[in-house]
């Protein structure tokens, strides 16, 4: 769907784009890069360019806003990171250079952390559903690429190895990149670098 940094971060609104895509462009930047509470409606509306009514009749409330926002966001990560790791010959190749791809992403303008984490951290327990399965999506892809590699049980390793990425986000957002990068890749490591076996 995505294929660089530069549309992860979002086009923004343009004006040959209908009310509800520049809404959501808008808003897409905004909360990621000032948060789902402090960006409010009446910003969104004035830098989106359209009429209030219109907003409302695509966007009854701030939270449909919100989940419409978190989904845009997995869709453009998640195909971000496949097209960024596409060239890898193999699953073991493909989890050597996850890190070096999160790295890339830490160091892009405009990084802010995990829109997801930050996401349920300023929501709570009313944070959308997304937050949680954004989170499951990646553990499960990958698992399937620790299944194909042959680290097995794949699920426990890739448990392992999303903890450690989640970790080195938080760090690259609070320290920096260069805080995050020797930790994420020496995790990475001690995992790629034990015995292949058969997945159960």
């Amino acid at each position: 769907m995505f294929t660089t940094l530069d549309n992860l971060a979002g086009p923004g609104p343009q004006p040959d784009q209908d009310a509800r895509t520049r809404v959501l462009e808008c808003a897409y930047r905004l909360f990621y890069r000032h948060g789902l509470r402090a960006t409010g409606i009446d910003r969104i509306i004035a830098e989106s360019g359209v009429a209030k009514a219109s907003f409302y009749r695509h966007f009854p409330t701030k939270q449909a806003l919100v989940e419409a926002y978190l989904d845009l966001r997995h869709a453009r990560w998640m195909g971000w990171m496949e097209s960024r790791l596409s060239a890898a010959p193999d699953a073991r190749a493909w989890l050597a250079a996850l890190p070096d791809a999160l790295d890339d992403w830490f160091r892009a303008p405009g990084f802010r952390g995990c829109a997801f984490i930050n996401g349920h951290a300023e929501a709570g327990t009313e944070a959308p559903a997304m937050t949680v399965t954004h989170k499951r999506e990646l553990a499960a892809r990958i698992a399937r690429a620790c299944a194909e590699a042959g680290l097995a049980p794949p699920d426990e390793v890739a448990a392992d190895l999303l903890l450690a990425t989640e970790g080195a986000i938080v760090r690259a957002q609070m320290e920096g990149a260069d805080a995050a990068r020797g930790p994420l890749l020496r995790a990475f490591a001690r995992v790629l670098a034990g015995p292949e076996r058969a997945a159960a």
